[in-house]
């Protein structure tokens, strides 16, 4: 396929009026240097300050940059997901607009995509200048990530990152599933995923967004996409097999309980009700969960083969966009 764009640069932002001026200067200075095609999506995820006036002056004087404004805030993932389904670039950057991500990575995260052709890149900050408040989670929440994924990332929640324009094309991310990209893209078929240390750089503008609740979030998303993504086709394989297990096992001690009452009325023994033995009230809650996993199971292959989610978010306004 062929590519009018070289790079398409794609920025969620939440209340960076100041930093946005600074930030696409130095991104059009790096694409000028380098002689590359390109484009700047700003998607301003429903701010309150002026950042979206500051988006209308700056795409007066710059013809490369494009906007898109939400009602009101869904969240990074949602600003993604919008800005990635605008892009025409044949390679995506994304990265944040507080400056602590930087555009001089551009060239060589590009060049790893094209001609290493990794279909995803991402960025590592292997020296932080953030809180220990933020940086613990991190590195618990990167832990159980790798382990969960089997991709050998360091930091999955890095900002800063680079696409083959088919995979943000294939992907679609929700909830705070922004976090899980690779995971979302391995899972898609697009398995050859990378990294490169890059420089972070200290929050010169605003405040940090992060919260202990969307590190919160974040992991049980990764239950949600790991559970989805494994058994989204066929739920019945989960859901039926927990079922189908639960119920035997309630059978199971159901003909224990049965043939222990007959063997011992047939020798003449003394012998207990069914209903006076823990046995019998585990038979029966076993069997009654293993239908009702069964039936949620083939309600959710119902509901697989006659829905798909919708990520529908009220964009208010729009600039460059065609």
């Amino acid at each position: 396929m062929q590519y009018k764009v070289d790079i398409s640069v794609v920025i969620p932002l939440l209340n960076e009026a100041e930093s946005l001026p600074e930030l696409t200067q130095w991104i059009n200075r790096v694409m000028v240097s380098h002689g590359f095609i390109y484009e700047i999506i700003l998607v301003d995820d429903g701010s309150t300050d002026a950042s979206w006036r500051v988006i209308q002056e700056l795409a007066q004087r710059d013809q490369n940059l494009k906007g898109i404004r939400f009602n009101r805030n869904y969240g990074k993932s949602a600003a993604l997901n919008v800005g990635f389904k605008e892009t025409t670039g044949r390679v995506v950057i994304t990265m944040d607009a507080d400056l602590q991500d930087s555009p001089d990575e551009i060239p060589a995260l590009y060049q790893m995509i094209v001609e290493e052709e990794y279909d995803l890149v991402s960025g590592w900050k292997k020296k932080r200048f953030d809180p220990l408040s933020k940086t613990l989670p991190t590195k618990l929440f990167n832990a159980a990530t790798r382990k969960i994924s089997k991709i050998k990332l360091h930091d999955f929640n890095c900002g800063l990152k680079a696409y083959d324009a088919r995979v943000v094309k294939s992907i679609e991310v929700y909830g705070e599933m922004h976090r899980y990209i690779p995971v979302i893209a391995k899972w898609n078929g697009f398995s050859k995923i990378g990294e490169k240390v890059v420089q972070h750089r200290e929050r010169k503008y605003g405040t940090t967004k992060f919260g202990l609740e969307r590190f919160m979030y974040g992991f049980l998303d990764l239950m949600s996409i790991t559970f989805v993504s494994k058994f989204k086709k066929r739920p019945m394989h989960f859901f039926g097999s927990l079922g189908f297990v639960c119920f035997l096992v309630g059978f199971l001690i159901t003909m224990w309980l049965i043939g222990e009452k007959m063997y011992y009325s047939f020798q003449n023994l003394p012998v207990r009700d069914v209903t006076d033995q823990p046995l019998f009230f585990l038979a029966l809650v076993a069997l009654i969960i293993g239908v009702q996993l069964f039936l949620a199971g083939f309600m959710s292959e119902m509901v697989s083969l006659s829905g798909k989610r919708k990520n529908e978010y009220l964009i208010r306004d729009e600039i460059g966009l065609g």
